[in-house]
């Protein structure tokens, strides 16, 4: 009798609870109470959250295990067959889709797809504190590597100052795997918290004045020399430009800028290329979704999570994406101490990639401040802009250091 109950006892998962684990469990907790009550970011943020959960469930076997568990001689690999037999599904999932760069793409294509490019050509001038948005990507990988960390995981951190998830694990697959877990959870989790993190950041740099800044009534009263007579024929030819010529400047931006933008031109053809639009944005991007985000969420066991690094990840994230966005104020400020027509510096901070959360949390922060002060086309100007200077950044820094 006393046999049959140690074997139930040792079929149980109750010898390998920890501390440890309990404590992972409960920041998986917190992630789907974001996701599931709070509502940021559910369609990411739930799965990640719940592959935690499967990847500390003790004797589950769902975590994901270190490269060199799978690396044999001369820079080789184990077969997906044998990772599938000896690791699980979760590990051959990781492998196959995560390790190999080739879900972070597909996804960019269905966000190319829901993208309308319209806003930014219309403001082509607002396009530029896009970029400026990108200044918390190299402040703080400058400020990695005076901390200790390598240039490779220095530059993975910093890219989540671009609020791009996909690009941020693509860039991190690339350049430093071993800290795609925390580097995920730190991206995806900043860019659910936008709409806490923007107010926080503008209420710091910005005046009662400048929330105030009506963006319509400066049209009315500075109203642009030049308007785009055919926007649609536009909005066709520039997915096409601009992914020859970032393919001819940066080449290692075309896997992730390139299947944005080819997304967005089937979109944008219409109805002759409809069904390729709608399978984009719909099973295909959904059922990357849920695979990137189960998988990425595996990676965060408790031996990889609770370490010194992570938490420099963690607090660093939160410091890319702060100065990303007072980047973005900043230099809206800038330009108004030299510009008659004003621009209200709430759209420089929707300059990093949060598409199109960013621009919703700051219109609804101009309208607080005036309850006619819609600026939410103007801010998708600089949002989208973002989306693609990040895209960019991450295959600057592939192209230096991979």
């Amino acid at each position: 009798m006393e046999e049959i109950l140690s074997k139930l006892y040792r079929m149980t998962a109750f010898g390998g609870f920890s501390f440890e684990v309990v404590l992972m469990w409960f920041i998986a907790f917190v992630l789907l109470y974001l996701g599931i009550r709070k509502k940021y970011e559910p369609l990411l943020l739930v799965p990640i959250a719940f592959g935690v959960l499967l990847a500390n469930f003790p004797g589950g076997g769902m975590g994901i295990v270190p490269a060199e568990n799978i690396a044999l001689e001369g820079h080789r690999y184990k077969n997906l067959f044998e990772i599938a037999s000896e690791y699980g599904i979760m590990n051959y999932l990781y492998y196959s889709l995560i390790k190999t760069g080739f879900l972070p793409p597909i996804i960019f294509m269905g966000v190319g797809a829901l993208t309308d490019f319209g806003p930014m050509l219309r403001n082509l001038k607002l396009a530029l504190f896009g970029a400026a948005a990108q200044i918390g990507i190299f402040t703080v990988l400058i400020v990695s590597l005076l901390l200790g960390f390598n240039l490779n995981e220095a530059a993975s951190l910093g890219i989540i100052g671009g609020a791009d998830g996909p690009t941020a694990i693509y860039t991190t697959i690339k350049l430093a795997p071993h800290l795609l877990g925390p580097i995920a959870i730190a991206a995806y989790s900043y860019m659910a918290l936008v709409p806490v993190i923007i107010p926080f950041v503008a209420n710091l740099l910005m005046t009662k004045k400048e929330f105030k800044i009506n963006m319509r009534q400066m049209d009315k009263l500075y109203p642009p020399k030049h308007k785009i007579k055919n926007l649609k024929v536009v909005k066709i030819i520039f997915p096409i430009v601009l992914g020859c010529v970032s393919a001819i400047f940066v080449p290692s931006s075309v896997p992730l800028l390139g299947m944005l933008l080819f997304g967005n031109l089937i979109k944008e053809i219409g109805t002759s290329t409809l069904r390729l639009s709608e399978a984009a944005t719909g099973p295909i991007m959904n059922t990357a979704t849920i695979f990137l985000g189960l998988t990425v969420g595996a990676t965060m066991t408790a031996d990889v999570f609770l370490s010194p690094k992570t938490l420099g990840i963690v607090v660093g994230g939160f410091i890319a994406f702060a100065i990303s966005i007072a980047g973005g104020i900043l230099a809206v400020k800038v330009y108004n101490l030299f510009a008659k027509k004003k621009i209200n510096p709430l759209i420089g901070a929707t300059g990093l990639s949060a598409v199109p959360m960013a621009s919703r949390v700051a219109n609804e922060i101009a309208l607080k401040h005036d309850s006619n002060n819609h600026i939410l086309q103007y801010c998708m100007a600089s949002n989208i802009s973002g989306v693609i200077g990040s895209a960019v950044a991450a295959g600057v820094l592939i192209s230096l250091l991979s």
